[in-house]
């Protein structure tokens, strides 16, 4: 009996002096719809490498790749709910339920170019929606990705705005992206990202837009090998991280992951743009698909401008526009 004892007693020792579960090592947890080639794949890779360097301690990544946790829609509510995911990249499209301003930060036509665009991210403009979904959707915006210039992909060549009218076009959930799309004399709607091909091919849509690595890697060129060169809109896609997560973390791992967020989102902009046309250039090369050029880019960005005023004025974001035109 009073070996027994001892031995318990030691025992407790060794867990009172051993503090084993203070030491486990921090293991966070991402996701992607893509794989190792996609840009936004390459971002949260580097967002890793930069958190590891900036840190400095022993933590372990689990990248959960080519969509085996689902969509980014199902990304943001896990990162909402603080489980399942960590970190990753989301269209601002599917944070609307918690922001309405948030997908108007890439909506059609609001930037001019690819410089003016860089120069909103850059600075501290969209500082109020980030801060809105922070608070309402418990997710924090600590990156900008992106860079895409998004245009048609079309199973029939066209490049006027006759040849699109009555257009039956995919569309992101947003509802500024189906009121410009119809504005313009489409018919768009909405259909999750993973059913597109499959909506075209059965003759559901008739088209949908993306950006060069999202027509690559979905293969919508199978189906849809025309691109109407629209370039109607450059994406911006924000590096989320849970702020439940983040708030159980140690404040040094809090500081590499928000210095790391900034630096990789840079990173992902700069990978995404300039592999963009290199992208549509080598899958038309390769007898992919066909670059059409759309005449009416102009006409079409003209017929957007008031549904895009009058959506920010509609949603409370008037002064976030403004400021956006004011530094193109």
């Amino acid at each position: 009996m009073k070996r027994t004892i001892a031995a318990v007693a030691a025992l407790m020792c060794v867990a009172l002096s051993a503090p084993a579960q203070s030491q486990q090592v921090i293991t966070l947890n991402g996701a992607v719809q893509f794989n190792d080639d996609h840009a936004f794949t390459k971002a949260l890779v580097k967002f890793e490498e930069l958190v590891k360097k900036y840190y400095g301690k022993p933590i372990n990544f689990v990248l959960h790749k080519n969509s085996s946790l689902g969509l980014e829609k199902q990304y943001f509510e896990y990162m909402a709910q603080g489980k399942a995911v960590d970190y990753g990249i989301v269209s601002p499209a599917h944070m609307s339920t918690f922001s309405k301003a948030a997908p108007f930060i890439d909506a059609p036509f609001l930037f001019s170019n690819l410089k003016h665009w860089n120069k909103v991210l850059d600075s501290d403009v969209l500082k109020p929606v980030a801060d809105e979904i922070n608070q309402k959707a418990e997710v924090m915006l600590i990156g900008y990705a992106g860079g895409g210039v998004r245009n048609i992909f079309i199973n029939k060549p066209m490049g006027s705005l006759a040849d699109i009218k009555g257009l039956k076009v995919r569309v992101q959930g947003a509802p500024i992206w189906s009121k410009t799309f119809a504005a313009v004399g489409m018919s768009p709607t909405v259909i999750a990202y993973n059913e597109v091909y499959n909506a075209i091919q059965n003759n559901v849509i008739s088209a949908g837009e993306n950006e060069a690595a999202g027509v690559e890697s979905m293969k919508f060129f199978e189906v849809a090998p025309n691109i109407a060169m629209t370039e109607h809109a450059i994406t911006v896609r924000p590096i989320c991280f849970s702020a439940k997560t983040f708030k159980s973390l140690p404040a040094d791992l809090q500081a590499a992951i928000i210095k790391a967020g900034k630096e990789a989102g840079a990173y992902g902009r700069q990978v995404e743009s300039s592999e963009d046309s290199a992208k549509l250039e080598a899958l038309e090369k390769a007898g992919k698909l066909k670059r059409v050029p759309f005449k009416d880019r102009a006409e079409m960005e003209k017929l957007v401008a008031p549904v895009m005023a009058a959506y920010a004025k509609e949603i409370g974001v008037d002064d976030l526009y403004q400021k956006i035109n004011a530094m193109k």
